[in-house]
């Protein structure tokens, strides 16, 4: 399974951006494509979810309403949509997949994502 992110950039508060991840190495359905970035000095932690099949999805509070998880199931790929977008939200992002749904606490937890992408960085600064 090889997961590509790209996307990330220079932006300045308010602005939009779009994280793309390429999935490839298998089919994805059953599977959760899950998003993360980890903050300088921090520990990663969770963003967004989507379950391939149904397009459900989940978001950590911060980002709700402001962030949009979508997939292409023809393409194969998983985008992250980000609009006003603050310096907190500075951080590597990474692009995760694990079999199954879950639990709202496995569809965060990180070690129970299965495979990673390389990470994209994202810098929200004026």
């Amino acid at each position: 399974v090889q997961l590509v992110e790209s996307g990330g950039g220079l932006v300045q508060p308010g602005d939009s951006l779009r994280l793309s991840c390429a999935a490839s190495g298998r089919t994805f359905s059953n599977w959760a494509m899950g998003w993360f970035r980890q903050p300088p000095g921090k520990e990663r932690e969770f963003v967004s979810a989507i379950w391939w099949n149904s397009g459900a999805t989940h978001y950590r509070n911060s980002v709700k309403g402001r962030f949009t998880i979508s997939r292409d199931n023809a393409k194969n790929m998983v985008y992250l949509q980000m609009s006003s977008l603050k310096p907190e939200d500075t951080a590597v992002y990474y692009c995760a997949s694990k079999s199954g749904w879950g639990s709202t606490a496995s569809i965060e937890r990180t070690r129970d994502y299965e495979y990673w992408g390389q990470g994209t960085q994202v810098t929200v600064s004026s």
